[in-house]
């Protein structure tokens, strides 16, 4: 079963620390304009990759684009990818009165609500360069909730300026008091060509030993809510893991549409320019430079993703894939990393939640060592 990723490139401001692809120049009739192009590429697709069984509308701010235009695009995908029993999320900032849209989007079909908290007090959340206050998230989430969405996803920044354990403790509270079924939690990265990149010498951010702690002190108070770790920086309630985003860590194929948009399709990735104007002029996608086919020939890809999830590598999921066991290179190179950071045994090879913040280095020495 298909994603499908609706890329919605507008936003009314910039945060410091995005790096996103958006643009905060835009009127009724350029959103009336970009649903139409959105309508016409899931045309251009129609047939060629099957049924969907999720639809994700990120951005930039989607709910920007109110509740008629995302009811108009939840039909026509629904008519396009047969989308029964899908999960339909809409990312949302919490600054901006959704009362409408949100019941709107929840009589089209939508049942999932991913909201920017990003801190739980509102010095941080000006420190952050956020447009919404802690009263604008509590009004969001009872307008959620009266629309009948339940399935709540809020946003966590870690090592933030002026974050401390404290208010990571109480940002968490915050979590369980709103009924969230989904956190994502992700240490604040600080992004080249962005203003937090031109003035981080002033930001006061937290050395790298500090920010790790953070990052296990979250860890270890939003388990003690509930919330269970499946993902570096995701947590949920059982059964409330993000069916789209598993896609991305599981290898599984995804289609997307809309500017900087990605898609992995049939063992191949492709992409759409960070070009507003050129989508609406329907310029097909590309494929990504230095792709690697995925699919069936690249077992490597998938240890990549994988290795992601708190489930890791697993022996079982890798034979049903590819027909045979994880190379005894790469058991034998993950036997030589500590066992606080990796670990290996018949299941398969995963990460601790201490080897989750040295990821990219551990999977390089697993692979690479391991002959690949």
């Amino acid at each position: 079963m298909l994603g499908l990723y609706l890329h919605v490139p507008f936003c009314l401001a910039k945060c410091p620390y995005c790096d996103f692809y958006s643009t905060a120049a835009f009127d009724d009739d350029l959103l009336d304009r970009y649903v139409a192009a959105l309508c016409t590429a899931m045309d251009r697709t129609e047939g060629q990759y099957g049924r969907a069984d999720t639809l994700y509308f990120g951005g930039g701010t989607p709910s920007l684009l109110g509740g008629k235009r995302l009811a108009r695009l939840i039909e026509h995908a629904a008519a396009r990818f047969d989308l029964q029993n899908a999960e339909i999320t809409l990312e949302a900032n919490p600054a901006d009165d959704l009362a409408d849209t949100l019941r709107v989007f929840a009589a089209a079909g939508g049942n999932r609500l991913s909201l920017g908290m990003q801190a739980a007090n509102d010095t941080e959340l000006s420190a952050l360069g956020r447009r919404h206050r802690m009263r604008d998230l509590y009004r969001t989430a009872e307008d959620a909730a009266r629309a009948g969405i339940t399935n709540l996803s809020l946003d966590l920044m870690l090592a933030t300026p002026g974050q401390t354990d404290r208010s990571v403790a109480r940002a968490v509270d915050v979590c369980r008091e709103l009924g969230a079924k989904h956190v994502s939690a992700y240490l604040l990265k600080i992004e080249p060509n962005t203003p937090f990149f031109a003035r981080q010498e002033s930001l006061a951010l937290p050395d790298e030993d500090t920010a790790a702690d953070r990052y296990l002190f979250a860890c270890e108070q939003l388990e003690a809510a509930g919330f269970a770790q499946y993902e570096i920086s995701n947590f949920a309630r059982e059964g409330y893991e993000s069916r789209h985003n598993l896609k991305y860590w599981s290898g599984d194929e995804y289609l997307g549409l809309g500017p900087a948009a990605h898609s992995f399709l049939r063992g191949v990735r492709w992409e759409y320019p960070r070009d507003l104007a050129a989508f609406l002029r329907g310029e097909p996608p590309r494929a990504e430079e230095n792709t690697t086919a995925v699919g069936d020939a690249s077992p490597v890809e998938y240890a990549m993703l994988r290795l992601r999830l708190v489930a890791g590598l697993r022996e079982e999921d890798f034979f049903a894939r590819f027909g045979n066991d994880i190379p005894v290179a790469w058991r034998k190179a993950a036997k030589t990393l500590p066992r606080a950071l990796v670990l290996c045994d018949e299941e398969g090879i995963r990460l601790t939640r201490e080897g989750f913040l040295l990821e990219n280095p551990l999977i390089a020495r697993i692979l690479q060592e391991g002959g690949i």
